[in-house]
């Protein structure tokens, strides 16, 4: 029974990640050229949030976890962020 569940949740959690791919893809933001760089903004933005940043989307942080509070920001385009060029 706890194998089923923790399949559910992988199957949620994955359908979550695929959405918030297609929305980025779909706005054709020129910054979020990749499903990397989502990922990276969104663990950066996700150890924020643990640390005790507030979110900046309406969701109740006590029923979301960081990760999925992230990346609903950065689905949202509230999150900010600055490519470097490393010389």
């Amino acid at each position: 029974m706890k194998e089923s569940a923790a399949v559910e949740v992988g199957n949620k959690m994955s359908k979550v990640y695929e959405e918030t791919l297609a929305n980025v893809e779909e706005k054709n933001n020129p910054e979020m050229d990749s499903k990397y760089r989502l990922i990276i903004v969104a663990a950066k933005r996700s150890k924020q949030l643990q640390r005790g940043a507030h979110p900046r989307v309406d969701i109740d942080p006590q029923k979301h976890k960081p990760t999925r509070i992230a990346l609903e920001e950065v689905q949202q385009g509230k999150i900010g962020f600055e490519i470097l060029d490393q010389e």
